[in-house]
């Protein structure tokens, strides 16, 4: 056993509670109680919070940082310089790009990331030899950085809401259908089992990706895993035009029809949604993840975050592009988007962010004790109150989800172990 002490931490609620005792065995927290460091093994600095969480992300979008931000044109625009970088990989590079950037969110205090993974084959579509080499490639590339993962298979098999074929550079991201997607993620998942650090999901890509004949199966792949499941929905105008025209209700409402809308799944962006659409999401008790760097930096609109909070709905949050990977930026950039988007002040509270950043994000992802209690996993991070973001600020909450980035964090604990130390 090893006991942590944290000179404040938080552990759930508005405020935050002073010289906490962490007392952890095997990666997991087993109490919580009040003493001072004489009586700890091991001292913390500042405020401790739970490991962040990074609910949505493309590792080998890290790639395109700095060459695509100043190029003009719009998401579509984008896509293509990213088919580009996607259709260069190997499961070598891809394991080398994952490795430093999961490197690089344990040192930003990140410290499980949910990996949409749909890089599955060889640029003409025939499989590796193991057709799940790019798999293999990421699950070792978290080992490394010491992250932990949920691995989300992502099942890609159209390019429209039609149903068509996929486009040639869509091709390697596409098992031919359902059934062998499904046989190729089932495999995944049985060869993970074992590992405490990592758990395999299941993703449709979109509505676009995946035809709606096809959708209940992916859905019926995540409950026979009793896995989570994550999709794309309504990150753009012309995917909700496109899907009013041809199946005659919004993304949300295809998904409600096909039983999708389920606690385990997460809904990814759902920029552009409708009054009716928040109700389906709650009424289904799923979860949304925004990114809201990433939905910046593509210029697809700002989502109703408040409206989905006040119908109950959980927000969780996500790097995506990995453009920029700091966490607790975008728990910042979700509040002032509202403010922008409202303009009022004060829109979502301190916990609610906290819990966005954290807590909500880890459930997402089938992680279901993240949080600084018993039982939990042993996944902490302290923040530095003496750092230039928040040197003069009073030690709260709120001054952390205000002020606070990733250069305030100071030490971070995974599994228990310590990962980056101050």
């Amino acid at each position: 056993m090893v006991t942590w002490h944290a000179p404040k931490a938080w552990l759930g609620g508005p405020n935050l509670d002073s010289d906490v005792l962490i007392e952890v065995i095997d990666g997991h927290i087993v109490s919580i109680s009040s003493g001072d460091a004489t009586k700890a093994d091991e001292a913390l600095s500042g405020i401790v919070l739970p490991g962040l969480v990074s609910a949505h992300s493309h590792a080998f979008h890290r790639t395109l940082r700095g060459k695509t931000h100043d190029a003009g044109g719009d998401f579509w625009a984008w896509r293509t310089r990213m088919y580009e970088v996607a259709n260069a990989l190997t499961p070598d590079s891809y394991r080398e790009s994952a490795t430093a950037l999961f490197s690089e969110m344990v040192a930003a205090g990140i410290t499980t990331v949910g990996e949409f993974h749909y890089v599955h084959h060889r640029p003409d579509g025939t499989p590796y030899r193991d057709p799940n080499a790019f798999g293999f490639a990421i699950i070792e590339a978290a080992s490394t950085a010491g992250i932990r993962l949920t691995l989300l298979d992502t099942a890609y098999l159209t390019s429209n809401v039609a149903g068509a074929p996929v486009l040639p550079e869509q091709v390697r991201f596409s098992d031919g259908s359902i059934d062998a997607w499904r046989e190729r993620a089932v495999a995944l998942a049985e060869a993970a089992e074992g590992n405490p650090m990592v758990r395999v999901g299941v993703a449709a890509h979109s509505v676009r990706g995946v035809a709606s004949r096809d959708l209940s199966a992916v859905a019926a792949t995540a409950e026979e895993l009793g896995a989570p499941l994550h999709i794309h929905v309504s990150e753009q105008n012309a995917e909700n035009e496109a899907t009013l025209t041809e199946h005659g209700v919004t993304p949300v409402g295809l998904l409600a029809r096909v039983g999708l809308l389920r606690q385990t799944t997460t809904l990814v962006h759902a920029t552009h949604l409708t009054h009716n659409d928040i109700d389906l999401i709650a009424s289904g008790g799923s979860t949304v993840c925004f990114c809201p760097t990433t939905e910046s930096d593509l210029g697809d609109g700002i989502g109703p975050a408040i409206e989905l909070a006040d119908a109950g709905v959980p927000l969780c949050l996500g790097s995506d592009s990995n453009a920029i990977v700091d966490i607790l930026r975008e728990a910042h950039r979700l509040e002032q988007h509202d403010r922008l988007r409202l303009t009022r002040r004060g829109v979502h509270s301190s916990e609610a962010l906290a819990t966005a950043a954290t807590s909500s994000g880890g459930r997402s992802l089938g992680w279901s004790g993240v949080g600084i209690a018993p039982g939990g996993e042993a996944d902490f991070i302290s923040i530095d109150t003496t750092s230039n973001e928040l040197s003069g600020t009073d030690e709260t909450l709120g001054a952390v989800m205000s002020s606070a980035t990733r250069s305030s964090v100071a030490d971070v604990v995974v599994a228990g172990i310590a990962k980056r130390r101050a």
